[in-house]
């Protein structure tokens, strides 16, 4: 049977659960300031690809991170027998990984539901 820690799956429900009512959210609005003749769909979709994209970056950063990290506890395990610090390295690799995506929908969320 596997575990995954808390913060992993903190992660996965903000993109499980809240991510969806973003885009929907997002589309409403969208599609409301398409009838109206407003400009607020635009400026969302500039946020909506400017936050995907620094996402990615930040991701792709938090993850080469936590592989260092991950490697030096491996080392540092190996080198003194033991290997009790690298229990649960891939979750936190995932958490580092997933965690950008998470801050954001969760911000999203927030803002798109006042």
């Amino acid at each position: 049977m596997m575990f995954f820690s808390a913060d992993l799956l903190d992660e996965f429900a903000s993109l499980w659960f809240q991510a969806p009512m973003v885009m929907s959210s997002r589309m409403q609005d969208l599609a409301a300031s398409n009838m109206n003749g407003s400009t607020g769909g635009t400026a969302e979709v500039g946020q909506m690809i400017t936050e995907k994209l620094s996402a990615a970056v930040e991701s792709l950063m938090a993850v080469n991170m936590a592989m260092v990290m991950e490697g030096m506890i491996a080392v540092t395990g190996l080198a003194t027998g033991t290997c009790a610090g690298m229990a649960g390295a891939s979750d936190r690799v995932a958490v580092a990984a997933l965690k950008p995506y998470g801050s954001r929908v969760r911000a999203n969320a927030r803002r798109l539901s006042n």
